[in-house]
């Protein structure tokens, strides 16, 4: 197993006994460890929309790494979630969504020489894709679901998520286990797509697996679950929200 994985084993809830490594990344969601009495906390919901269907798929997944990566990687630029995030040497840095792993070799970087930065996703292929690209001694890859990620509490230094929350069916149980692990005073960055005024007409259309926020939603859901100092900035339909675990 990868150092970087080894390490993670150790910030994990419930360690398995005999971790599954799938092509690079260590799954989680594999139906061996699903045992009774592992977690006792519910089982978070499924979204199945038609999104979710296809990035889940092999193509799917290929396609999202052409056609979206270099979005996130744009974004990310643009943003700077990074230098915002004021990460440090040796700190642990989560990455929800990460998919096809666009931001997080850049956030094992900033946590460079001894650091780690974990990239979590639902998505098998993209994963895979993630583990063969951009793996190294500072980066490794979970399978594990946003609503409940599988570290300890406060175990993490910084949380980012670019373009993810949307997919995820409970955001505010997904921004919840953000500020579950993330330490005291530690950030998270959050991107999302926001409809704005016009999310009235965007639930009106048929379910397909993605939810569309509102302005102050997620501002608002951060400041319920205790962050403190919540940021908003909206520019068009790209809303990045960012906040302290007090």
């Amino acid at each position: 197993m990868p150092p970087a994985l080894r390490r993670t084993l150790g910030l994990l809830t419930d360690p398995p006994a005999h971790p599954v490594l799938t092509d690079g990344y260590l799954d989680l969601l594999s139906p061996t460890l699903q045992t009774a009495g592992a977690d006792d906390r519910s089982a978070p919901d499924r979204n199945s929309g038609p999104i979710q269907s296809v990035w889940a798929s092999t193509v799917g997944s290929a396609f999202y790494d052409v056609a979206q990566a270099t979005a996130r990687r744009l974004l990310a630029s643009w943003q700077q979630p990074s230098a915002w995030l004021a990460l440090q040497p040796g700190q642990v840095v989560l990455d929800v969504g990460c998919g096809p792993g666009s931001i997080t070799p850049a956030l094992g970087r900033a946590v460079w020489p001894d650091g780690l930065a974990l990239g979590v996703d639902v998505s098998a292929p993209m994963l895979a894709r993630a583990a063969a690209a951009t793996g190294g001694a500072q980066t490794a890859y979970l399978r594990a679901d946003a609503q409940r990620l599988p570290l300890r509490e406060a175990t993490v230094d910084a949380v980012v998520s670019i373009a993810a929350m949307q997919l995820v069916p409970d955001p505010a149980a997904a921004l919840a286990e953000m500020h579950r692990v993330l330490r005291p005073g530690g950030r998270a960055a959050v991107m999302v797509p926001t409809a704005g005024h016009s999310v009235r007409l965007w639930r009106l259309l048929p379910a397909f697996g993605a939810h569309g926020f509102t302005e102050d939603e997620l501002g608002d859901t951060a400041e319920s679950l205790g962050f403190t100092g919540v940021r908003v900035t909206t520019s068009g339909t790209v809303q990045w929200v960012r906040a302290v675990r007090g």
